[in-house]
């Protein structure tokens, strides 16, 4: 049995000026793993190359065990459950008539399950969809993808658009459902916070690129923030800063703990100063339209 739901090795995708460059992750069943980045770093082309709707140019994609876009991918594509970040039923329809049409689709649907998502909710059944708020819209996709019980959950900003408390509901239906080890989870969110509730892994992209992809209480131990004066930085070993920061108070730097010097005053990061600390690493030209997307 494959103790993995997705696998990805040397991932290339070319889209006009835009490319996904020898992307490699793995999420193991049983975990939730989020997928950060700014607007246009490649988190939905990523999630359409994992469920097939994109034909990938290079490397391999396994989904549940099968090749993604493959003569068997068909297959798997019941024990799927995707929330894409615009949620499309047709505007007539409500929420008892979505149920309708899902139980003809899914040979898993449980009627059952999805009314009791829609009075978890809080989601009039007889409420037309083009009078859901986006937050509403949201949590009916959500309801639908849990619905039809999945083995793996792909979210492309799922939880945008939800007010703090829906957002919580949210999260926690997320951890609930992989609390079943043959689940996994994959959201992609810019909402870090969400993230650093629940995920045990944490995929960094950016233009394309895998920062990296780690477990995220092995990430959140390895990097710590130093303040120091700018000259301190100089006298640090090869390889300590992956990312800095400076005002004219002095230098904010992302650091490899395991390489500082004993005793270094260094405190702890967040998912959001690690992402930001390491995108500004690779220069100030892209770091202004980086956080006006990102904090937006």
């Amino acid at each position: 049995m494959n103790e993995n739901a997705i696998e990805i090795h040397d991932l290339t995708k070319k889209r006009g000026k835009f490319s996904i460059q020898d992307l490699s992750l793995t999420l193991p069943k049983g975990c939730i793993m989020g997928l950060v980045g700014e607007n246009g770093a490649g988190k939905t082309t990523l999630i359409r190359l994992i469920l097939g709707a994109l034909q990938k140019d290079g490397g391999s994609i396994a989904v549940l065990g099968r090749e993604s876009g493959g003569k068997d991918f068909r297959s798997v594509k019941e024990d799927i459950g995707v929330v894409p970040d615009e949620i499309g039923f047709p505007y007539s329809m409500n929420a008892k008539l979505v149920g309708s049409v899902m139980r003809r689709t899914y040979k898993k649907w449980d009627e059952a399950l999805y009314e009791k998502y829609l009075a978890d909710m809080s989601l009039p059944a007889s409420q037309p969809f083009k009078d859901y708020s986006r937050g509403m819209k949201m949590k009916l996709g959500i309801a639908v993808a849990l619905s039809h019980r999945p083995q793996l959950l792909i979210l492309d900003e799922a939880t945008n658009g939800l007010d703090p408390v829906a957002r919580d509901e949210a999260v926690t239906a997320f951890g609930e459902f992989t609390r079943d080890e043959g689940h996994a989870v994959l959201i992609s969110s810019h909402i870090v916070g969400d993230l650093e509730k629940i995920c045990d892994y944490i995929a960094f992209l950016h233009k394309g690129k895998l920062l990296l992809c780690e477990e995220k209480d092995a990430l959140l131990e390895k990097y710590g923030v130093l303040r120091c004066p700018k000259e301190s930085l100089a006298g640090l070993p090869e390889g300590a800063v992956a990312g800095k920061r400076e005002s004219p108070y002095g230098v904010e730097a992302l650091v490899r703990r395991d390489l500082l010097p004993e005793g270094m005053p260094v405190s702890n990061v967040s998912l959001e100063e690690l992402f930001v600390f390491m995108v500004k690493g690779n220069g100030a030209a892209e770091t202004a339209s980086f956080e006006e997307d990102f904090f937006a």
